[in-house]
């Protein structure tokens, strides 16, 4: 998989253009959130997210003076966490495998502001209900989805929009960044919930090299 999507990245590149291709790693902190419909005829509910580290393989390329495209192969983790009114708790996590492909664009020399956006995508690698301690609430609660019988969705698919800042050293930079996500995913399958969202913020560093120069 991960070949398929780096092979489709390289084919968008324009074989003769001037080009700056950089590759690294970018890593930090992710939080989610979820709202769900229990049934067609109930409101929406949101309930609490999850924090965990996130981290990414990054190869970002630029054909033009300020513009480009990045590709990121990402692992990520989301969840929810849901209280009933006795303040038992019922947590989920959900780890993807995510692939945002963006367009970036910037401004400066050294030091550069960017900003980002495009699709995501991506697949279920795991799902685990950490904390289960209550059921059977009206309207339901979020439904378990890392039992035996459980058969979760595993694809993900949304959009994803970033800004950040970045400094040059020689063929090396080092960014900071922060990135909100919307998924238009839902993870359930068996029609045991009407509706399932979430989005997700993250905040994170990264390193890259330069590893082919920009031709004049």
């Amino acid at each position: 998989m991960n070949k398929i999507l780096l092979s489709l990245f390289l084919l968008t590149l324009p074989l003769g253009a001037v080009a700056q291709l950089s590759i690294g790693i970018r890593g930090g902190y992710a939080t989610s959130s979820y709202s769900y419909q229990a049934t067609a005829g109930t409101r929406s509910r949101s309930v609490d997210g999850i924090g965990a580290p996130t981290f990414a393989l990054v190869l970002e390329y630029f054909n033009a003076k300020n513009a480009g495209i990045e590709l990121n192969a990402q692992q990520i983790k989301l969840g929810f966490r849901q209280f009933n009114d006795d303040s038992q708790l019922n947590q989920t996590e959900f780890t993807y495998m995510k692939f945002p492909l963006l367009a970036s664009f910037f401004a400066g020399r050294s030091g550069r502001f960017q900003i980002k956006f495009g699709p995501h995508f991506g697949f279920l690698t795991q799902a685990e209900d950490v904390v289960r301690e209550f059921s059977g609430i009206n309207p339901p609660e979020l439904p378990t989805y890392g039992e035996a019988a459980d058969d979760p969705n595993s694809l993900m698919y949304g959009l994803t929009a970033g800004a950040g800042i970045s400094k040059l050293f020689g063929k090396s930079t080092i960014a900071g960044e922060v990135r909100f996500s919307f998924d238009f995913t839902n993870p359930e399958s068996q029609d045991r919930i009407f509706d399932m969202r979430s989005t997700n913020l993250e905040f994170t560093l990264a390193y890259l090299f330069r590893i082919k120069e920009k031709r004049e």
